[in-house]
C-alpha cells in the first residue's frame, strides 16, 4: 500500500487477507489517540476530534511537548516509566469535570496514547463471586461446548450485551457459533457457520496481539490521525496495538448489514493458536471502559486455560486407548517374522489403532486391505501419483478436493491418514474415514460477493444473513491431533523394530563372516604349510635327475624335467606369498616410529637392484618422513611396491623408479613410480584383489603381492590407490594415519 490514504477501494475479492487495517489511519469517535516522539515527548500526530474531546485543536498540539497537551502528571510517570523500561500503566486524566483514561503502547518509535472516557467500572467483589462462580462450572462442565455456554452466561451477565457468542475456528478459518446467550427477541445464530473471509488473517493476528478489542458505535464517524505520515519515520503508523484504533470500512459495512450498533470481540488462545472468539454483539451504541475490557480480557484467559486442560485430558485419554493398541501391535510385530501379516491378520490391527471405516498397508509392491476401501488400483495410483510427492505423515478430511481422482471412492474414503514407514521406500500405512454426508447451516451465503470496477471485483460484505444450507459432499470427519500423535508413535515403533532387525542381521552377518575369515586363514595356513612336504620331495627328485642323470635323457624328458624344477620353485614362492597374506589378517599390530628411508634402503637391498636390473635409474627422495606402522608389515608392503615397480618397468630401454613424497592437508602420502607397462586404468581396483594379474604371461608373479600390500595398508586404517597409463607406467600411492616428520 502507498502512502496515500486508506481506501476499501484498494480492498479486492483477491486480497482482502493482506487489508492493512494495522495503518489504517483513523480513531473511533470516543476517544482521541495522541501520538508522541519517543525521542522528544513532543506530540507528532494525533487524531481531528482532539477539539471535540479534550477542547484542543488538533493543530495547536502538534509539535508541542506531551506535558502540555496532557499533564505534566501524566506525561511525567510515562517519561520515567520508559528511560527506565517499566511497564506502562493507564494513567488518569481530569479535564474540568470530565474523567479521562490515558492508555499507553509502544510502536517503533511512538508512543501511541488513547484517551478515553474512564465509564463505569465493575463492582470488585460481584466480579469475584462471579468469577468463583464461572470456574465451578467450567470445572463441573462434562463438554467443551458445555464450558463455552457457561462462558457465555457469564460474559452476558457482567457486560449484557444483547447478544453473545462463543465462535470456534476450523483448520480452514471458518467459524461455527458454538454457544450463544441472547435476549429473548432475537433469533438464534447457534449452530450457524460463516466462512473465513468474515475474520480475515490480518483481523485474526490483530486479535492475537491485541486479546480484546470494543466498537462502541457501529455508526460512529472516524476520524483521521494528522498528518497521516509520521513526521518521525516518513512511513504510515502502525496503530494495531491502539484501543480505539478505528474499523476496516468492509467490517464496518458488515456489521451494519447485520444490524449491530456495537460489538466487543475477545480472543481465545489455546496453545499459542487462536482458538475462537467470544463475540458480542449490541444492537444499539455501547461502551464499556478499559478496565471492564481487561476484565473480560482475564475472563477470556481463564476460560482458555480451562479449554487447555480440558483438550489436554481429551488427548491424553485417546492417546492413552491408542497406545494399547500401538503396544500389542508391537508385541505382535516383534513376534511374528511378517510385518504386514502382524499388522493385519491378527487382533489388535493397525486400523484399531484410530476412529477409521478401513485401511490399507503397501509394502514391498504388495496392498493388504482391512475393512472399507477404495480398490488395489486405485491405492496403487493414488500412491505413485499423489503420495509419493507428499511428506512422511499426509491428512486431509477431503481428499478429492486435493486429488480429483478420489471423487471416485468418496462414499468410501473421503478422509485419508497415511505414514511412510521408510522416507527411501514406498512402503505405506493409511487409514480411512467415509464420506461424512451433513447439513451445515451458514449465515448467509458463504461465498464472497463482489463488485466490478476498471476490471477488478471489489469485496463487499454479504448483505444478507438469513440461514444459508448446504450439503457437503466429499468430506469426513476431521482427523485429531490425537489421531497424528497415535500414528507417529506407531511409526516411531515399527522404525525402530526395522532397524534392531537390520542391526541384528547385520550383527549376524558380520559374526558369519569373521568367522569365515578367521577358518579361511586357518584354512590357507595349514593348507600352504602342509603342501610344503609334497613339494620339497618332488623338488628334491627332480633335482636329483637334473644333476645325476640328465645327460642319460633325450631332449624331451630333459625338458620335462626342467619344467618339473621351475614350477616347483613358482610353487614354493606362491606358499610363501599365500602365507604371507595370511599371517597380515593373523598379526596384531605393534606400531613404532619408523624409518621411512631405512625401509626403502633395505627393499633396494633386497631386490639386489644393482645385479638384477642393472638398467633401472632409482631416484629416491633424500628426506622421506618417518611413518608410524607395524615395521615388519611396512617392509613387506615397501618390499612389494618396489619389487613391482622393478619388474614391470626392467624390459625399457631406459627403465626408472622414482620413490618420494608429497603433503596435503597434513597428510603425508608416499608414492613408488614407474615408466614401465602400465595397464588399463579399468582395472584399478581389480589389481588389488588375490591372484588377480593384469600383466602379460611376459612376466612373472603369483598376483598376491599387491593383494598382501593392500590388506597391510588396510591394516593400518590407511589408503593404498593406484595410477596408470597403459605404456607409460604406474604410480602406486599409500598414506597412513599419525604420520609424523
Amino acid at each position: 500500500m502507498s502512502k496515500t490514504a486508506y481506501s476499501e477501494q484498494e480492498v479486492n475479492i483477491t486480497n482482502c487477507d493482506r487489508e492493512p487495517i494495522h495503518i489504517i489511519g483513523k480513531a473511533q469517535e470516543h476517544g482521541v489517540i495522541v501520538v508522541c516522539d519517543l525521542n522528544s515527548f513532543n506530540v507528532s500526530q494525533c487524531s481531528e476530534n482532539i477539539e471535540n474531546i479534550l477542547g484542543i485543536s488538533h493543530t495547536e498540539v502538534l509539535g508541542k511537548p506531551l506535558k502540555q497537551v496532557l499533564s505534566k502528571k501524566v506525561a511525567k510517570s510515562f517519561k520515567k516509566k520508559f528511560k527506565n523500561e517499566d511497564s506502562l500503566l493507564p494513567e488518569k486524566l481530569k479535564i474540568g469535570e470530565q474523567k479521562f483514561l490515558c492508555i499507553p503502547s509502544i510502536s517503533g518509535e511512538h508512543l501511541i496514547i488513547d484517551v478515553e472516557p474512564s465509564g463505569k467500572s465493575l463492582d470488585p467483589v460481584h466480579f469475584q463471586e462471579q468469577l468463583t462462580k464461572i470456574l465451578t462450572e467450567l470445572d463441573e462442565s462434562e463438554s467443551v461446548n458445555d464450558m463455552c455456554q457457561q462462558a457465555a452466561l457469564l460474559v452476558k451477565h457482567l457486560f449484557d450485551y444483547d447478544r453473545i457468542m462463543i465462535y470456534k475456528f476450523d483448520e480452514e478459518w471458518n467459524g461455527e457459533v458454538v454457544a450463544e446467550v441472547k435476549e429473548p427477541e432475537l433469533d438464534s445464530w447457534l449452530g450457524l457457520h460463516y466462512p473465513a473471509t468474515d475474520i480475515p488473517k490480518p483481523a485474526r493476528e490483530i486479535f492475537m496481539k491485541q486479546g480484546v478489542r470494543i466498537i462502541s458505535d457501529v455508526n460512529y464517524r472516524a476520524s483521521p490521525i494528522n498528518p497521516e505520515i509520521s513526521p518521525v519515520t516518513g512511513r504510515p503508523l502502525d496503530i494495531s496495538t491502539s484501543e480505539l484504533r478505528a474499523v476496516s470500512p468492509i467490517h464496518i459495512e458488515y456489521l451494519q448489514n447485520m444490524k449491530v450498533g456495537a460489538s466487543l470481540t475477545a480472543a481465545i488462545v489455546l496453545n499459542g493458536e487462536l482458538w475462537g472468539l467470544v463475540a458480542c454483539h449490541h444492537y444499539s451504541p455501547k461502551f464499556i471502559n478499559y478496565h471492564q475490557r481487561q476484565s473480560c480480557l482475564f475472563l477470556t484467559q481463564v476460560f482458555s486455560n480451562k479449554l487447555a486442560l480440558k483438550t489436554t485430558k481429551t488427548f491424553l485419554e485417546n492417546t492413552s486407548k491408542s497406545d494399547e493398541v500401538r503396544k500389542k501391535l508391537v508385541l505382535q510385530i516383534t513376534s511374528i517374522r511378517s510385518i504386514e501379516d502382524a499388522l493385519y491378520r491378527f487382533d489388535p490391527k493397525f486400523t484399531d489403532l484410530i476412529e477409521c471405516s478401513g485401511g490399507a498397508l503397501v509394502m514391498d509392491g504388495e496392498i493388504y486391505l482391512s475393512g472399507e476401501t477404495p480398490k488395489k488400483a486405485e491405492l496403487r495410483q493414488l500412491c505413485d501419483e499423489f503420495l509419493a510427492e507428499k511428506e512422511v505423515y499426509f491428512s486431509t478430511k477431503s481428499l478429492s478436493a486435493v486429488y480429483p481422482k478420489a471423487a471416485a471412492f468418496k462414499n468410501i474414503a473421503s478422509g485419508i491418514l497415511s505414514v511412510q514407514i521408510s522416507e527411501q521406500d514406498a512402503n505405506y500405512i493409511m487409514w480411512f474415514r467415509p464420506e461424512a454426508k451433513e447439513t451445515v447451516n451458514w449465515g448467509g451465503n458463504p461465498e464472497k460477493n463482489g463488485f466490478v470496477k476498471d476490471g477488478i471485483e471489489y469485496l463487499t460484505p454479504r448483505k444478507s444473513f438469513e440461514r444459508w444450507t448446504e450439503k457437503k459432499n466429499g468430506v469426513a470427519k476431521p482427523w485429531q491431533d490425537y489421531d497424528l500423535e497415535a500414528v507417529s508413535s506407531l511409526r516411531e515403533s515399527i522404525v525402530h523394530i526395522l532397524v534392531k532387525q537390520q542391526k541384528d542381521k547385520i550383527d549376524s552377518l558380520n559374526g558369519q563372516l569373521v568367522e569365515a575369515n578367521k577358518e579361511l586363514e586357518t584354512f590357507s595356513y595349514s593348507v600352504s604349510h602342509d603342501l610344503r612336504a609334497p613339494l620339497r620331495g618332488i623338488d628334491g627328485y627332480a633335482r636329483i635327475l637334473k644333476d645325476h642323470y640328465m645327460d642319460r635323457l633325450d631332449d624331451y624328458s630333459q625338458k620335462a624335467v626342467n619344467t618339473i624344477v621351475r614350477s616347483a620353485s613358482e610353487m614354493d614362492t606362491l606358499i610363501d606369498d599365500i602365507l604371507s597374506y595370511s599371517r597380515v589378517g593373523q598379526t596384531d599390530l605393534a606400531k613404532q616410529v619408523l624409518s621411512m628411508r631405512q625401509i626403502v634402503e633395505n627393499a633396494l637391498d633386497a631386490q639386489n637392484v644393482t645385479s638384477n636390473y642393472p638398467n633401472t635409474i632409482i631416484k629416491l627422495e633424500e628426506k622421506l618422513p618417518k611413518i608410524v606402522g607395524d615395521r615388519r608389515m611396512i617392509a613387506q608392503l615397501v618390499n612389494n611396491l618396489i619389487s613391482n615397480a622393478l619388474k614391470y618397468s626392467g624390459k625399457k630401454e631406459q627403465p626408472v623408479v622414482e620413490i618420494g613424497y608429497y603433503r596435503k592437508n597434513d597428510q603425508t602420502t608416499y608414492f613408488i613410480k614407474d615408466n614401465g607397462v602400465g595397464f588399463d586404468p579399468k582395472h584399478k581396483n581389480k589389481i588389488f584383489e588375490v591372484f588377480s594379474r593384469v600383466a602379460t604371461e611376459d612376466f612373472k608373479g603369483s598376483g598376491i603381492g599387491l593383494s598382501i600390500a593392500k590388506k597391510v595398508v588396510d591394516k593400518h586404517k590407511g589408503e593404498l590407490w593406484v595410477e596408470t597409463t597403459p605404456g607409460e607406467g604406474s604410480c602406486f600411492y599409500f598414506s597412513l594415519p599419525d604420520i609424523e616428520e
